[in-house]
């Protein structure tokens, strides 16, 4: 009950915090619930102003909606970007929505422009409903009305329209309405030496849960907005940071390591804009839901204490000191703080109220100072702002302020007077450099400054007079010295760019112009007054966005996944992917299989790999090893040794071990329920320990163990969850017949028992609790074995369309910022449709809309896209495709099979949200029409599998699974193997093969000492070759071959040597052998009364110790000859074009006389040492014959060692021991052990160990001796051997 009561609570806790928060509504009382009336159409004609007027009746105060007063609307003087008209509501309201129209009965109408919103007509700031989206759709004529509801809304006094594009055959003309409703708004401000310090009634309950909430707008970067504090050092801190907001939490628990004890986060950027954000901060217990504007953030604080052991008290704007005391220990609020709550109670009215609950300390006020500062943003690289200087004063003097995301850029340009030179001020790679140019002399530089480019305000002051040139950047100041010569200002100064008329005269620079915000420009000690450039009384300026600063955070919300790191310029940002392991322009693709079953059918061996279990999903890669049998094994293993040991003792007593994995519960889960099937094996060895399942006189488990999911189980047996039974009893081996397992027989002798649990919902086991057994004599030792899943149902999970109407649905695809589909798919026909989801106008589809054109086609907004893949060959040819599809925020790309990747990336400042309502269809569309035929397989989306074949099994026209696979993945059997079909998948035969393995790609090794020898006997073999013509022969049984192919593969230092013999029953034969010198020599004799063709392939000595291969093709009479897969020659044989009645093959040594010419005979004699491997003529594999169980037609003489691989062999010396037949191990061994210490004793003691390690010395010098006498006298016979030969052998 503890353990249920544990985990319910949590989750409880978890519901609370996420339900809906009753906080006060800052609206005037008594307000409609709804907050669209008209805000305009009352407004005096005064409440309207723009930028110009065509005329006294296109005045900006006839722009309301639908009225025909003056000329029926706003019009400006000229029409450009730079004109706007502008509304002032008369206070701050809540703006709910906008709508347009044309000049009436006019041509003059806005198709597009930006709003703009302020609370005291500077400082504007842009709405924006998508973070990339800049302009708002207009009109498409004069007198229609376009409503265009903002999503979310905001507040404000002032608004502002600017025409960005317009009827091309008229003017701008506007007529505009504003809707919403009152907002009420209660205001505090911090002057950075005051704060508000609420306290609670000490007396009252204290509550479930608590709720801030507030806004704030602020003229410094930096300073608290709210801290409490509790007895112990442990607090709740939200403070701003450089214009991020960061927030505090640490239990001032000591015992608790530091990742526990603090836990600190950061949200939003720019907050520093002096405009209002939101934050709603709610805690219970120790969850948080934090929310910043309309960006939210979920954690659980991983500590003991809960956060409400702060103290009853909470201040806001500053952190007081002990004792009430007006110094401060941190930075203090230097802004505004609106509709500030605690739990439903409005502080500011009672700081209004001189409530005796909030103290206020130094200096606040209850209204909000509207900003001074004219901020200028320069949109582009063409931005520019001209200004007069000061022409002929003896000092340069010019500073201002600058944020941008640019790494370069050229800041400013001025022309010194007369032309007698130039000051240059730029930005590369971070930091500032001011270079003077004067007449004759080379220029000098002064460099200051280091990451510029972090999006904050900094401070610039550059200096020039006689002899020192100085560069000031955030009160940091570079002198350099010049020489003595009068420096006379110029006439104008160009921030940015340059006008065209300009670039001529040496204002031009090879950087690009900046891009980003000033503010607080003086040239001279003479502040500039940017409004009156807008309004053309000062200096002159083009694409620029004066009283705005337009910077955005293009990391913030980050578009890079999978821990990407973001990185921006002013109008894109980029991600770094490196280490993450997933690739793309977002980070978003994995670059690891999804299984060990993908890989398998990449013809991958077996060994250790990273798998991607969800893709493009939030799981991170994780390594497995994969087992390639005839099936893909997964195996995860616990971290350690996954051993234990249970002494007697006091029944009761408990003793538990946990497992951990090397990958995480998420990773695990999707890996178990993606498998067919999954077991984890744990072997136990006991003695007198009495049952695994008994239990306590209360019927309390005395052991059991815990799964993947928390639960606890207490069956220990068998493969099923019911079977109660270990191996033993499930084979019916155990030491006690009354008993299913082993150790439930009590005995004072070791036992063993092997227990597999395959209940894969439960698996892996993360813990295992045994009890003492109360047997004071007792021993139980246990080893807990890797997790093991065969198989990925994803991976063959399919479907095939037998009609063009037929189709299956799915729910509506979610993929609104990123959007990635893979499937495979395999067809006859010509065209149609994979995959289609529609939206109101907005859509993704991919199809095969010709035999060799694949499309992937979307609209999110600004117009369909599409991106076509063409193949040279058709799709269309009942073969596996592969496709993959993604669209994200960045752009688009289509892949199909290896073919070159089309991409198109996103238009600039356009829609970036796929909003998709209708059901998924694949394999046809909504109206039935151009449906598909043929089979989709392994469909996944961003990463999630789509169960093709249960949809399938209930929709007519559809059948679950395909067929054929071994059409697309025959070529992964490899060295002769066949394909066949499996109802998932493939399986290769390597009956016919010499090699064997899940993909007939294990070469089959032996070791042939010397004398040894393998016969393969081909009586009654009517399948040597894939093409014989069979003669039968009632007397031999005879096999004539017109054509065969040999393969071997050979290691020795042996010459001369017989590698392969194949004798006739007609006295014909072949023959391949190394001649004395070591080169390559193959005999065909085809015909009894002629002499034997011999081919001589005049090689270097191929008995040099190396591995070698040879492949040997006859087709009639022409040999075809190929060494270690380069060397390559061709004889046309004269014996004959039959090979009759074949009789056997012989490897090594020959005893019988040979009716063979000299050269082969003397070879047999020799016969073979060393190391053979993939020895196969026609369909007969000699070497498997011999080396794998089943019925055969072999004779083996002499010592014909299995080995593990030629190709990798050591040298002679140690080929003994590198080829010398395995011992093997025994798996799952269950029965009676001899009475001794257990298999796994983690108490044994030192004598025991002592013991062990001097057997094994003794076993390994042993070991040595035997093989040091074994080379010895190979040695001794090949010299013996070759005294009798050699004067009779030819080179």
């Amino acid at each position: 009950m503890a353990r249920v009561a544990a985990a319910i609570l949590p989750a409880l806790l978890l519901l609370l915090l996420l339900l809906p928060t009753p906080t006060r509504s800052p609206g005037v009382a008594g307000e409609p619930l709804d907050c669209d009336a008209p805000l305009v159409s009352a407004l005096p004609l005064t409440s309207f102003s723009g930028s110009s007027e065509l005329s006294s009746s296109h005045g900006p105060g006839f722009a309301k909606l639908n009225r025909r007063d003056g000329a029926g609307g706003w019009t400006p003087l000229v029409s450009n970007k730079y004109q706007w008209l502008q509304v002032d509501l008369g206070k701050r309201m809540e703006v709910t929505a906008v709508a347009t129209q044309g000049g009436y009965g006019s041509s003059d109408w806005v198709t597009n422009y930006l709003l703009m919103f302020s609370d005291g007509g500077r400082n504007w700031k842009q709405y924006r409903q998508e973070e990339s989206i800049w302009g708002l759709p207009g009109n498409t004529n004069a007198d229609s009305v376009v409503h265009y509801r903002l999503q979310p809304p905001f507040q404000a006094r002032f608004l502002r329209f600017l025409p960005l594009a317009w009827n091309p055959k008229g003017r701008i003309g506007m007529r505009i309405e504003v809707y919403g409703c009152a907002y009420r708004s209660e205001v505090v401000y911090f002057d950075g030496q005051s704060a508000l310090l609420y306290r609670f009634d000490k007396e009252s309950i204290r509550p479930v849960r608590d709720v801030i909430s507030l806004k704030f707008k602020v003229t410094q970067s930096s300073g608290i907005l709210l801290h409490r504090e509790g007895p112990h050092g442990n607090h709740l801190t939200l403070e701003l940071v450089k214009g991020r907001l960061v927030f505090y939490l640490n239990s001032g628990n000591g015992n608790l390591p530091p990742t526990h004890a603090h836990t600190n986060f950061t949200l939003g950027s720019l907050l520093d804009d002096q405009h209002w954000h939101s934050v709603l901060i709610e805690l219970l217990n120790t969850h948080v839901n934090f929310t910043l504007d309309k960006h939210s953030h979920h954690f659980h604080v991983k500590r003991e204490s809960s956060y409400l052991d702060l103290n009853f008290e909470i201040s806001f704007g500053g952190i007081p000191m002990p004792g009430g005391s007006l110094a401060f220990s941190h930075k203090n609020l230097h802004g505004c703080l609106e509709n500030l709550y605690y739990n439903g109670v409005n502080l500011i009215e009672l700081a209004k109220k001189h409530r005796p609950q909030l103290l206020i300390m130094g200096n606040v006020s209850f209204s909000c100072p509207q900003p001074h500062t004219v901020p200028v943003t320069f949109l582009s690289p063409r931005s520019y702002l001209a200004l007069p200087g000061n022409p002929g004063k003896d000092k340069i003097s010019v500073t201002f302020q600058f944020r941008t995301w640019n790494k370069a850029g050229h800041l400013l340009f001025g022309e010194l007077w007369h032309g007698s030179g130039s000051l240059v001020l730029f930005l590369k790679d971070g930091k500032l450099t001011l270079s003077l140019s004067q007449t004759g002399q080379s220029p000098r530089n002064v460099t200051a400054g280091a990451g510029l480019n972090d999006g904050q305000w900094h401070s610039v002051s550059l200096s020039a007079k006689w002899s020192h040139l100085s560069l000031g950047v955030d009160g940091d100041t570079d002198v350099q010295s010049l020489v003595l010569e009068l420096i006379r200002s110029g006439d104008s100064y160009y921030f940015g760019g340059c006008p065209h008329n300009r670039s001529s005269s040496g204002c031009g620079s090879p950087l690009r112009g900046f891009q980003g915000c000033l503010r607080l420009i003086s040239i001279g000690d003479q502040e500039v007054d940017p409004i009156s450039v807008q309004q053309g009384a000062l200096g002159s300026f083009g694409d620029l966005q004066i009283d705005s600063c337009g910077i955005t955070d293009r990391c913030l919300p980050s578009y890079c996944e999978h821990g990407g790191e973001c990185s921006q310029s002013w109008d894109s940002f980029s991600c770094d992917c490196e280490g993450t392991g997933y690739t793309g322009v977002t980070c978003h693709s994995s670059n690891y299989e999804q299984s060990c079953e993908a890989h398998r059918h990449r013809g991958s061996p077996s060994g250790l790999y990273y798998i991607d279990a969800d893709g493009s999903g939030p799981l991170r890669p994780f390594l497995v090893y994969c087992n390639m049998t005839d099936a893909a094994w997964t195996e995860v293993r616990p971290s350690g040794s996954g051993a234990g040991t249970v002494r007697g003792g006091p029944r009761g007593g408990a003793r538990s071990a946990a497992f951990a994995y090397a990958a995480s519960a998420g990773q695990l889960r999707a890996l178990v329920e993606a498998a067919e099937r999954c077991e984890q094996r744990l072997d136990l060895r006991c003695r007198a320990a009495g049952p695994a399942e008994a239990e306590a006189r209360d019927g309390t488990p005395l052991s059991w163990w815990v799964g993947r999911t928390n639960e606890t189980h207490t069956y220990w047996r068998g493969s099923l969850r019911d079977a109660q039974k270990c191996t033993c009893g499930l084979e019916g081996n155990c030491v006690d017949s009354q008993y299913h397992c082993n150790c439930d027989a009590d005995r004072n002798e070791w036992t063993s028992d092997t227990i597999v649990l395959s209940h894969k919902e439960h698996l892996p086991v993360t813990e295992i609790v045994v009890t003492d057994t109360g047997h004071p004599h007792s021993e139980a030792a246990y080893a807990l074995g890797p997790l093991i899943c065969q198989g990925d149902k994803s991976f063959w999970n399919s479907a095939s369309f037998n009609t063009e109407t037929s189709y299956l649905h799915f729910p509506t695809f979610h993929g609104e910022l990123t959007a990635d589909v893979s499937f495979f798919f395999k067809t006859t026909v010509s065209s149609g449709v994979f995959m289609e989801n529609l939206g109101i106008t907005d859509f993704i589809r991919i199809e095969l809309r010709a035999p060799t054109e694949v499309i992937f086609s979307f609209d999110v907004g600004n117009g369909p896209c599409e991106l076509t893949v063409q193949s040279p060959t058709p799709f269309n040819d009942n073969q596996w495709h592969h496709v993959r599809a993604e669209r994200n925020v960045k752009g688009a790309s289509l892949q199909v099979d290896q073919l070159p990747q089309k991409t198109q990336p996103a238009p600039e400042g356009g829609h970036v949200r796929l909003q998709l309502n209708s059901q998924l269809f694949i394999g046809g569309t909504a109206s039935r029409q151009r449906g598909f035929l043929g089979c989709i397989r392994s469909l996944q989306l961003n990463g999630m599998a789509l169960d093709l074949e249960g949809r399938a099994t209930v929709t007519p026209g559809v059948e679950p699974g395909c067929a054929g696979h071994c059409s697309s993945y025959s070529h992964l059997c490899l060295n002769g193997g066949r394909c066949q079909e499996k109802l998932r998948g493939i399986t290769c035969d390597c009956t016919f093969s010499a090699y064997d393995g899940p993909l007939c790609s294990h070469e089959i090794s032996a070791y042939f000492e010397t004398g040894s020898s393998v016969t393969y006997n081909f009586q009654e073999h009517s399948a040597l070759s894939e093409n014989t013509s069979t003669l039968a022969s009632s007397l031999h049984g005879d096999v004539t071959l017109s054509r065969e192919t040999t393969t071997l593969s050979f290691r020795t230092t042996r010459a001369p040597s017989l590698l392969l013999y194949v004798s006739s029953f007609y006295e014909e034969y072949f023959s391949v052998i190394l001649a004395n010198n070591g080169s390559l020599q193959v005999r065909y004799k085809l015909d009894r009364q002629q002499d034997p063709d011999v081919f001589n392939f005049n090689l270097r000595n191929l008995a040099d110790g190396h591995f070698h291969q040879l492949l040997i093709s006859r087709e009639a009479a022409l040999l075809s000859i190929e060494v270690n897969q380069s060397a390559r020659g061709q004889v046309i044989l004269s014996s004959g074009t039959e090979f009759n009645a074949v009789k056997s093959l012989i490897l090594g040594k020959i005893l019988e006389p040979l009716d063979a010419d000299p050269d082969t005979r003397r070879a047999a004699a020799h016969g073979f040492t060393g190391c053979l491997s993939a020895v196969r003529f026609g369909l007969a594999a000699p070497l498997k014959a011999a080396l794998r169980p089943g019925p055969t037609r072999v004779t083996v003489r002499g010592r014909v060692l299995p080995a593990s691989r030629c190709a990798a062999g050591p040298g002679l010396g140690s080929a003994a021991r590198e080829l010398a037949p395995r011992l093997a191990e025994g798996a799952g061994h269950s029965g009676s052990a001899d009475e001794g210490e257990p298999l796994l004793n983690a108490e044994g003691s030192d004598s025991r160990v002592i013991g062990g390690v001097i057997a094994v010395v003794i076993f390994i010098l042993l070991c040595v001796s035997a093989i040091a006498i074994r080379v010895h006298q190979q040695r001794k016979f090949h010299k013996a051997d070759e005294s009798k030969v050699s004067k009779h052998e030819e080179c």
